[in-house]
């Protein structure tokens, strides 16, 4: 994996919150329907794909607490991740151009 690799997959993170984020905020929005954020990865860079979750019908928000705060601790998780890997290349390239020089 490359550092564009890892880049993207903060970026996919990043939307991924703000879509978690906008569904949280809007938890005692009646009427509000949450949006669900899925991500994919090809192999080359990681999307994330947001769609507007199934209408239960209900009059109050349909946000899910016990689906979005777990949600919230995985996209940290996999940020984290993201961040570290792409800190471990850089002193990697960094010790390869201190051999070099």
């Amino acid at each position: 994996m490359n550092i564009s690799n890892n880049v993207s997959s903060i970026q996919a993170h990043q939307t991924f919150l703000n879509t978690n984020a906008h569904n949280v905020a809007n938890v005692n929005s009646d009427g509000f329907i949450p949006s669900d954020t899925r991500l994919k990865d090809d192999g080359n860079s990681v999307t994330a794909n947001v769609r507007r979750a199934d209408d239960t019908g209900s009059s109050r928000s349909q946000t899910d607490l016990a689906k979005e705060i777990p949600d919230q601790i995985s996209i940290q998780a996999g940020t984290a991740a993201n961040v570290e890997a792409i800190k471990a290349q850089d002193e990697i390239l960094g010790s390869l151009l201190d051999i070099k020089a």
